[in-house]
């Protein structure tokens, strides 16, 4: 039995699940304040529902990403890897 097959049942285990939900929910609680009943739930049901919220940065960043790809076209390898890098660096 390989040590990938030990490890495995640790993967699953709730102490590796995703921190961020639970900092969601923290910010969340805290937002929502002194709110009760209907009116808690439905801003809590909300607030953990809606996506981060993305800066102008990392919205440029993904712009620039998508046409470096696009202009990248068909280069492979180490050719594509050297277009990326002085595209997305602007050279």
């Amino acid at each position: 039995m390989g040590i990938a097959a030990l490890l495995l049942p640790l993967a699953f285990h709730p102490a590796h699940a995703d921190t961020s939900q639970q900092n969601k929910m923290t910010a969340c609680n805290k937002e929502a304040g002194a709110m009760k009943g209907d009116e808690r739930k439905a801003f809590m049901k909300s607030c953990l529902s809606s996506k981060p919220k993305v800066s102008d940065a990392q919205q440029a960043q993904r712009e620039k990403m998508k046409s470096c790809n696009a202009a990248a076209g068909d280069r492979k390898g180490d050719e594509r890897k050297t277009f990326m890098s002085g595209c997305l660096k602007g050279d």
